[in-house]
């Protein structure tokens, strides 16, 4: 079995703390933002909001991205308790663009000194999510929380109560709610075309190539004192602690909860039961606490009849990368954040779909190669291949950035939240009950009471 776990790494012995901060706006590849966002006119005073961000590691330097894509966000204060590498990037960052904006390593410190604030980002780690958000809620802020909600039911069962008692708003992190491939599937091709028919089965997957450890520069380590009282072992474990059970939730939730979520969105309802397979096959144990394969399988009880809905994540291969595919008597549709591979797939027994495609729905099929040489006869097994139908959806965007305006949309009054505290509470139970499936090694049932906190 191959380990991972690696040393730290030296990022260059020659770099000084003056070099370090001079280039640290430049080090987050991926955030580098047309010129435009420099202009004043970017800004519409009427609509501006003043917003934090808690966290800046690699989610929330994907999230502050997004949002400097989007007008009328002004950034006042970044927090990460990684002050000589995360805040110092994301702070030099901000100045860059304009900015005015205050660095903080502990979220306390700033929730006391900023008193302007319409919302706050959290992209911390999942075990802080419960602190940070009901700290956050109490101040009086609207929350965007990136999924999972936490590490722990009781985590989110807090966020959720810390909800009800504020007048604030809480979006949770589940970016595909408001893509616009899922949105067109699911309002245009699922429930208003019923393209699919009877929804039977569903399949998922994220999968994913065999990753080293992440690693640190040894000269900007984390102090040990910093790292205690932060809840960090070590520096190995604050860098890689999505596979520490105590600190994230295993891949089932770093990945499979993005998906999952989706299955109770289209199926229309919750699962009634649950059984899992996983376990550590190939990291090492020692660092790799949480599994690094996991297959389930959930029931879900609909008016129509069962669906049985499978997903897998499996971190050693990435074959086919991360999909859904919900299948039905009518049709197939297959969705997914990476847009080469949307499409759906019509029954031979299905009535034609020209009106949907008359009325924009899809684009005209494409033909399927022919599955023998011509003249051949089909042995008995085989059918036919149906032929695709594409979706007339472009989007180009950062995938997190339009599930960032749906929030900032919101708090203006605009929009209502497309995943708001209670959604993402039914998804953290649906997720979260997989670790107890695979502990277990039973199917394991859910009582309707469980998705209300």
């Amino acid at each position: 079995m191959a380990a991972t776990n690696q040393p730290p790494v030296e990022a260059g012995n020659k770099i000084n703390r003056r070099q370090f901060v001079q280039t640290s706006a430049a080090a987050g590849a991926g955030l580098v933002l047309s010129p435009n966002l420099l202009r004043a006119s970017f800004f519409n005073q009427s609509d501006n909001l003043n917003v934090a961000i808690i966290g800046v590691g690699a989610q929330g330097q994907v999230l502050l991205s997004a949002c400097l894509k989007i007008p009328n966000i002004r950034f006042k204060a970044v927090c990460d308790i990684w002050e000589d590498y995360n805040l110092k990037r994301a702070y030099n960052l901000l100045k860059k663009y304009r900015h005015d904006v205050t660095a903080y390593v502990d979220h306390q410190d700033m929730l006391a000194q900023e008193k302007d604030l319409d919302a706050v980002i959290i992209a911390s780690p999942d075990f802080w999510h419960a602190r940070h958000a009901v700290d956050c809620l109490g101040a009086g802020l609207n929350v965007y929380l990136e999924k999972e909600m936490s590490n722990t039911l009781e985590g989110a069962r807090q966020i959720v109560q810390a909800a009800k008692k504020s007048d604030k708003l809480l979006q949770i992190g589940h970016q595909r709610r408001s893509n616009p491939w899922y949105l067109h599937s699911y309002h245009k091709l699922v429930k208003e075309a019923n393209a699919l028919g009877t929804i039977t089965t569903v399949n998922g997957q994220w999968n994913r190539s065999v990753q080293p450890d992440n690693g640190w520069p040894v000269k900007y380590a984390i102090p040990p004192a910093i790292l205690r009282k932060y809840g960090y072992d070590n520096m190995h474990q604050h860098r890689n602690w999505r596979w520490y059970k105590g600190k994230g939730g295993g891949p089932i939730v770093d990945l499979g909860s993005h998906q999952i979520d989706i299955y109770n969105w289209f199926i229309g309802t919750q699962p009634r039961a649950v059984m899992a397979s996983g376990g550590t096959d190939y990291y090492d144990k020692n660092t790799h606490e949480w599994y690094d394969t996991v297959l389930a399988t959930y029931e879900y009880e609909t008016e129509n009849g069962i669906v049985r809905a499978f997903y897998q994540t499996i971190t050693t291969n990435s074959n086919q990368g991360y999909h859904e595919v919900f299948m039905g008597d009518q049709g197939a549709l297959v969705v997914s954040e990476s847009a080469g591979k949307n499409g759906i797939y019509r029954e031979p027994s299905a009535p034609e779909w020209d009106k949907w495609v008359e009325l924009g729905y899809l684009n005209a099929p494409v033909a399927p190669a022919a599955p023998v040489a011509t003249g051949a006869v089909l042995d008995v097994r085989e059918t036919v291949p149906p032929p695709k139908y594409t979706m007339p959806v472009q989007f180009n965007d950062p995938y997190h950035k339009p599930h960032l305006e749906n929030f900032f949309n919101s708090i203006r009054g605009k929009e209502t939240l497309n995943c708001p505290v209670e959604i993402g509470y039914e998804t953290a139970v649906t997720v979260l009950k997989v670790n107890e499936a695979v502990a277990s090694g039973r199917r394991l049932t859910f009582k309707p009471e469980e998705f209300v906190a």
